[in-house]
């Protein structure tokens, strides 16, 4: 953000002399989205933070999730609103493992980001001075992450974009840096400015799940536009209940009031509906002429990565959680159908 030059010189003067005196000097940076004095003083990450910026090819809107195993609940709303997942992995010795090992973030982080429809991940391989700027920490982490994003479900090849940089320094993340000679690949913001995301529909049904909702005068939905395009005097549904709505008035990312708003985007809408008190979270809003189809039964193609120490077996009536985009609740499975077992290299296993 201050690269970006949208937080103000003077406003970081400031950062650095708070976090002077609270005698974590080198947290300044971090003050420009932990605004709260929880994050500060914990030195983590707790709600979600936003902020905006433009290039001249694109329009961001920034969500700076927490990583702490706390506040994973927080984590998914921000990635339910991301097209594109930042991975921040410490390149610090011990501090890449830490995260990875089985009581670590990382392998979580990633299989929500999968499963809550981030389509492309930019693994940023940060604090590279402290690891002396080498190749072979660099080259030893994409090693070691790459078997479980693909098991995750990421394409490598496709999907996943690996760059070195240093946060504090600045280095390889607006420009190329001189220290990272064995580097060819462009810097992060080259990455994000290149990047393509997958086709989206906005002439297709309308499909946006509610990340929240809040009532001060009028009650405003939040959420991102996954499908088709919202406007202004629509008439909804909330689906599963089917509760009709209206569309009363459009916010986009900016919080500017918009005629419409297509798939990405992130919005603000000011809905009328009989039952304010029946709008949850997780629900999709749709259009009342395409509904969303409803069921308590279907069949799904699981990739088993981990099982739980005290349920160690996959088998019929066992239960856990499933997320769809903004959505949890527990299920239950009634039946495997059939199943197989992979190598890592993708290979049928044969018993």
């Amino acid at each position: 953000m201050y690269i970006m030059g949208v937080v103000d010189a003077r406003i970081i003067e400031k950062y650095k002399q708070e976090a002077r005196e609270k005698n974590r000097d080198s947290w300044w940076l971090a003050y420009v989205m932990d605004v709260s004095d929880e994050e500060k003083a914990k030195g983590k990450t707790v709600e979600v933070g936003r902020a905006q910026f433009d290039t001249e090819k694109k329009k961001y809107t920034i969500f700076d999730a927490p990583g702490h195993k706390n506040y994973v609940p927080n984590m998914i709303m921000g990635a339910a609103l991301a097209d594109i997942g930042g991975l921040v992995i410490s390149a610090r010795k011990g501090e890449f493992e830490a995260g990875f090992e089985k009581d670590g973030q990382t392998r979580e982080h990633c299989q929500l980001a999968k499963s809550l429809g981030v389509q492309k991940l930019v693994v940023i391989i940060n604090k590279m001075d402290d690891a002396g700027w080498k190749k072979a920490r660099f080259d030893e982490i994409i090693a070691g992450l790459s078997p479980f994003l693909k098991a995750t479900g990421y394409s490598v090849e496709k999907d996943v974009v690996f760059v070195p940089i240093a946060g504090l320094t600045g280095d390889n993340i607006k420009e190329p840096t001189t220290k990272m000679n064995w580097y060819k690949g462009p810097d992060l913001m080259t990455i994000l400015d290149t990047i393509e995301l997958e086709k989206r529909f906005p002439s297709g049904p309308l499909r946006i799940p509610i990340l929240d909702k809040m009532k001060d005068k009028d009650l405003i939905i939040h959420g991102k536009v996954e499908n088709g395009t919202i406007r202004l005097g629509d008439k909804l549904a909330l689906m599963p209940s089917g509760a009709p709505a209206q569309v009363m008035g459009l916010l986009d990312g900016k919080g500017e009031v918009v005629k419409y708003a297509t798939p990405g985007e992130n919005v603000q809408i000011k809905m009328n509906i009989a039952e304010e008190d029946s709008v949850k979270r997780g629900d999709v809003i749709c259009h009342r002429d395409s509904m969303m189809p409803v069921t308590e039964i279907f069949e799904a193609e699981i990739d088993v990565l981990d099982l739980l120490d005290y349920k160690p077996i996959l088998s019929k009536g066992y239960t856990c959680i499933m997320h769809i985009h903004t959505f949890n609740d527990e299920v239950t499975i009634k039946d495997i159908i059939r199943s197989e077992e992979l190598n890592e290299k993708g290979e049928k296993v044969i018993k």
